[in-house]
């Protein structure tokens, strides 16, 4: 179960976050500052921490992907039947994440206004779906039903 949950997190940590970087860097801003801005969640004076602040939003991506990642494990050991069909429950899985992070957690934490604009609903959509909650599915369906088929 631990090693499920440190594959999930380090994959689709790994894989969002550089969806990240990539958007940032498009949108003509810096990779730090967005790091910082990840921070400033739970520490709301990193946005003035300079490299230790990135570091510690680095830090704090990733701790989000491993709650994350413990959560769909959770439910697979609940629900051993969403093993069965991971990219239909990936899916969902992703939608969950995306509503809960979007919809409740930012915007209670940083007061930003609802509805999301249509541009950070499709990349954020895209990010938790593809990014985060298929991978953490296949790797659950993989690591877990192997463990219970032995």
């Amino acid at each position: 179960m631990g090693r499920t949950i440190a594959m999930a997190t380090l994959v689709a940590g790994t894989l969002d976050i550089l969806f990240a970087i990539c958007l940032t860097l498009y949108f003509g801003r810096a990779i730090p500052g967005m790091l910082r801005y990840i921070a400033s969640g739970p520490f709301p004076a990193a946005t003035d921490m300079g490299t230790a602040g990135a570091i510690l939003g680095l830090l704090v991506h990733f701790v989000l992907m491993a709650i994350m990642a413990a959560g769909f494990v959770f439910l697979a050991q609940w629900r051993p039947a969403i093993l069965d069909a991971p990219l239909r429950w990936g899916v969902a899985y992703g939608l969950v994440t995306y509503f809960v992070m979007n919809w409740v957690v930012v915007p209670l934490r940083f007061d930003t206004p609802l509805p999301p604009s249509t541009l950070s609903i499709a990349t954020q959509l895209f990010a938790h779906i593809v990014l985060v909650g298929i991978p953490m599915a296949l790797i659950g369906s993989r690591t877990l039903r192997s463990r219970s088929l032995a």
